[in-house]
């Protein structure tokens, strides 16, 4: 390559606009198909399982409080997620959905990747029962 052509390009380079964006602070507007955070609403599920059982990634899991009144939880590990979608097609009532809007998910505290979703109006024993049930990821074959 000649000294003169690479030159060129450095000083055709110096006095050009940037191609890449200033990610922070310049924000582009996600895809409406973008598959991010996982959000569960619990007053249309009905505890079938589905979507534990489908889920890859053993990132789903369903947590009964009262059967009889239909009160589930549902706990979402979001490091686990590949977030493919697979548990909001096997929902058949809607309950599941990923949102597009959220999907910036990076954080330095271990306990931002779990979340525990529940109905409002369960009481605070029925939230300690929850967390503090561990449930053991299952064998797929």
């Amino acid at each position: 390559m000649r000294i003169g052509t690479m030159l060129g390009d450095v000083l055709r380079s110096l006095f050009s606009r940037t191609a890449t964006r200033q990610y922070p602070v310049e924000r582009a507007q996600p895809p409406t198909q973008l598959r991010g955070k996982l959000y569960y609403d619990p007053e249309q599920c009905t505890g079938c399982s589905l979507c534990v059982e489908d889920c890859p990634a053993y990132a789903i899991e369903l947590i009964t409080i009262d059967k009889t009144k239909k009160q589930f939880a549902l706990r979402y590990h979001v490091d686990r997620c590949t977030f493919c979608g697979q548990c909001v097609e096997s929902c058949r009532f809607k309950c599941i959905q990923l949102a597009s809007n959220e999907w910036e998910l990076a954080s330095l505290d271990k306990a931002a990747f779990t979340n525990l979703y529940q109905r409002a109006e369960n009481d605070a024993s029925n939230v300690e029962k929850v967390a503090a049930t561990d449930v053991e990821t299952p064998d797929k074959e």
